[in-house]
């Protein structure tokens, strides 16, 4: 089967200074004319604007998801920048209220200045919004949490009509707001729970493959936050695994004025796997940088060290790089044998990867969909880097097209916010509340104004 090129478009790397249209962040799909760009300057002016239009909307964060999320079809319809909409509103003893526009990154920022820090793992790139994260799911590492959404204990959204309206826990329509695909409306304030900083020790080892599938389990039931990067060529895992931190380690912290505390020691146990790995990518991309962020993402595994820090210090360590990310996400229960196909299939056809398979755990969330929904869930994530001249290999696609297959016949959910093949899955039985929220939908945007043409193919 021959992938649709519009599910991995070609990088362009040679926009004019003049370019009229506006790309998403990887330049491989524009998603409107500039001049269709709306930027509110607050709230009342955003419902101005959204009463006002006759089109379709769309709201665009950090445009950081494929094309698909956020391109409009037609001259009238309009793209909304909430970047005017962010910072901290309020907070009290438990919780904190942003902006929906605030960068992650800015909401860390405040909640350490305040010793506070979200009872979610963040994700390793902070540079999303917060509505977008809700809107795709953006999760962490760490079976004892979930989505970043699964911590809103409010969302207030400007609906199609340029009406406001808040939920909260006791609404019925909560848990459709918590992932709406930007379909339901505007979010632009979130209250998140908080708690009181931690401080964890992060411990970073390399490991066989050949038990994986019992110690991802493992390592995700004794540890508070745990990643794993799996290298199939090499048969090799490199695995961090965090827990708060001891007494001695959090003073060592606190001496160090608060930066992260790295171990003296070094492992090299890596470096001839990621070595590998690199003369895999410099074959396939033709990028002869050495310093530039694809060989970068990987280099950072060489000579590692444990670490202490606060959760954001830790585990916000991604570097932004246009790249295809695929992550599907498997019941936990279902891991191990997930993990037993891709060896076969791995085995029998010896793909050179650019960048390990990744391996996040969480739990179940309560947002109807999230593809953790209701079940405990191991994420696998694939990635494969542009070439200098914006083109992807050809071994590339197929492995990304073969393993997605191979994981959405195992119940699969894929992450809204990354790369997939539509065709391949079946909405209404992964998500048994899609009717559900398809009536949310109909009640808060009967005239699907935040729609395009993706959102009207899953939802109909």
């Amino acid at each position: 089967m021959t992938r649709k090129t519009s599910d991995f478009p070609q990088r362009n790397t040679r926009l004019p200074p003049q370019e009229p249209r506006l790309w998403n962040w990887a330049q491989n799909a524009p998603l409107a004319d500039k001049k269709q760009i709306l930027q509110p300057e607050s709230e009342r002016h955003l419902c101005e604007l959204v009463a006002a239009t006759s089109g379709k909307l769309r709201v665009m964060g950090s445009r950081m998801s494929p094309g698909r999320m956020l391109a409009l079809s037609n001259a009238n319809d309009r793209l909304i920048d909430t970047s005017r909409l962010r910072g901290l509103i309020s907070h009290d003893a438990d919780s904190a209220t942003f902006a929906g526009g605030t960068p992650l990154h800015e909401v860390y920022e405040l909640l350490t200045a305040m010793g506070r820090m979200l009872p979610a793992s963040p994700g390793v790139i902070d540079s999303q919004t917060l509505a977008g994260a809700l809107a795709t799911g953006t999760h962490g590492q760490g079976l004892y949490q979930s989505s970043i959404g699964d911590e809103a204990l409010r969302i207030r959204m400007v609906l199609a009509d340029g009406s406001v309206e808040e939920f909260d826990r006791q609404h019925p329509w909560f848990h459709a707001v918590q992932l709406g695909l930007g379909c339901l409306g505007v979010v632009t304030a979130v209250t998140l729970r908080t708690r009181p900083s931690a401080v964890y020790t992060c411990f970073k080892n390399a490991v066989s493959g050949d038990s994986l599938a019992e110690d991802l389990l493992e390592w995700n039931r004794n540890y508070a936050l745990s990643k794993a990067w799996w290298f199939p060529d090499e048969n090799q895992v490199h695995v961090w695994a965090a827990r708060e931190a001891t007494d001695e380690e959090r003073a060592q912290y606190h001496a160090n004025h608060g930066d992260p505390l790295i171990q003296q020691e070094t492992s090299d146990a890596m470096n001839q796997t990621i070595d590998q790995t690199l003369e895999h990518m410099r074959n396939d991309t033709q990028i002869r940088d050495e310093n530039g962020k694809p060989f970068r993402t990987v280099t950072r595994f060489k000579d590692f060290s444990d670490v202490t820090g606060d959760v954001y210090q830790v585990f916000c360590r991604g570097i932004a790089t246009p790249q295809i990310n695929v992550e599907i996400a498997i019941p936990l229960a279902r891991a191990g044998a997930v993990i037993a196909r891709i060896k076969r299939w791995h085995a029998e056809n010896q793909p050179h990867l650019h960048y390990p398979v990744i391996l996040r755990c969480t739990g179940a969330s309560e947002s109807w969909l999230s593809p953790a929904w209701q079940r405990e869930s191991c994420f696998f994530g694939f990635v494969v880097y542009y070439a200098e001249d914006g083109s992807l290999s050809a071994e590339g696609m197929a492995f990304l097209h073969e393993v997605e297959k191979l994981l959405a016949e195992e119940g699969g959910r894929p992450h809204w916010g990354k790369y997939f093949d539509a065709d391949l899955y079946d909405w209404s039985s992964l998500y048994p509340q899609m009717a559900a929220f398809r009536e949310v939908r109909e009640a808060l945007d009967p005239q699907h104004k935040f729609s395009n043409a993706f959102s009207q193919r899953l939802l109909g």
